[in-house]
């Protein structure tokens, strides 16, 4: 979230949501004087009633964009598709392997030689939503799960801002389930493992 909001986005950050009163995110938004609010899962019965209760919250901002990061809780369908094309996840994989959570313990017991992140546009599908774009780093002969988780969250600290910047200006979009860009060549550098965008 820190990445993003120091990422120089074509747009400001509107409020800064969280599942639990204890994330670090709360006091980092409320330094950069963004609004920080807390919708604690536990008051809820169930799910639905927790993701009407964000959703409320969110569209009080009517964002442009709403933007996933670190949130591990599972959103139900009817809020995905509230917010559908406009909302992004980064999982740290090469999406479509590993999805879920363990990734790096997942990448090192099947021997993989690289590894990523991918961010996406989120569906109902668990880490399944149309892929955007992925960067990878090498899996060294020594990694831990820890050595590997390091590297490839530096990776993600830098393409989330950069593709949260692409979607806000109109340069990648979701239509009927494709993802189409016009990102400019010269946005393209340093190259990317994976750009999936259709003409």
């Amino acid at each position: 979230m820190q990445a993003l909001l120091e990422g120089q986005l074509p747009g400001r950050c509107v409020a800064v949501f969280s599942d639990r009163p204890e994330a670090a995110g709360l006091a980092t938004a409320a330094g950069y004087g963004i609004p920080a609010k807390v919708i604690d899962h536990r008051a809820f019965a169930n799910r639905d009633a927790f993701d009407l209760a964000l959703t409320d919250e969110i569209e009080n901002y009517t964002p442009q964009l709403v933007l996933l990061a670190g949130f591990m809780r599972i959103l139900g369908e009817a809020f995905v598709m509230r917010f559908s094309g406009r909302m992004l996840n980064i999982h740290p994989s090469l999406l479509p392997a590993f999805p879920g959570l363990k990734t790096h313990a997942q990448a090192l017991a099947a021997g993989v030689e690289t590894h990523g992140c991918t961010v996406h546009f989120v569906t109902p599908a668990l880490d399944g939503g149309p892929m955007i774009a992925q960067t990878a780093v090498p899996v060294l002969p020594d990694d831990t799960e820890a050595s590997l988780a390091a590297r490839v969250l530096a990776e993600e600290h830098r393409l989330y801002p950069r593709v949260a910047r692409w979607v806000l200006a109109d340069q990648v979009r979701l239509i009927e389930g494709r993802v189409k860009c016009t990102v400019p060549a010269d946005s393209l550098h340093p190259p990317l493992h994976h750009l999936a965008c259709n003409s």
